[in-house]
């Protein structure tokens, strides 16, 4: 995976912001605001790029997981599930298995990051340097995440070509 400047500057950002002041916090906030946001959008069309390369095989185990997670109780949720597993039920085991383990280490990472929101949001009520450099540790934690599970998807597409 190549690096991503939005994320690397965002790294970098929020590494400095750590010893910033109050004041420092409060007159940042919106460039940290958006150069956090121009990270997380440079993860997510790389990752959509990625995935958008997996093979039928991959991209059919992947919606099934997918609509296994929303059916819940819903009868509409529910046939969908029911249509991604007819779709899925010639796919080898071991394909299913490591799109399982994908989509929990993205599970996991997406986890991550809306817990650095979380903080965030807490930190600007409070008002709260600390918290807000626990969120920033949490923020460049998140990405190293974000970034590890893109790597699965790259390594999930070379194990499984399209075609």
């Amino acid at each position: 995976m190549q690096k991503l400047i939005p994320v690397e500057e965002a790294k970098t950002l929020m590494t400095e912001a750590q010893d910033w002041s109050l004041w420092g916090w409060l007159t940042e906030k919106r460039k940290l605001r958006t150069t956090a946001d121009r990270a997380w959008e440079a993860l997510d069309e790389l990752e959509k790029k990625v995935r958008g390369a997996w093979s039928d095989d991959l991209k059919a185990a992947h919606r099934e997981l997918e609509a296994l997670a929303s059916a819940d109780g819903n009868a509409r949720a529910r046939h969908k599930y029911e249509m991604a597993k007819e779709q899925a039920k010639d796919i080898a085991p071991e394909i299913k298995l490591a799109v399982r383990r994908f989509k929990e280490a993205d599970d996991e990472a997406y986890a991550a990051r809306m817990q650095a929101e979380e903080t965030f949001d807490e930190a600007d009520r409070r008002l709260s340097t600390r918290m807000a450099v626990e969120g920033a540790k949490q923020a460049i934690d998140a990405w190293e995440m974000r970034e590890k599970v893109i790597r699965k998807a790259e390594a999930l597409g070379r194990r499984n070509p399209v075609g």
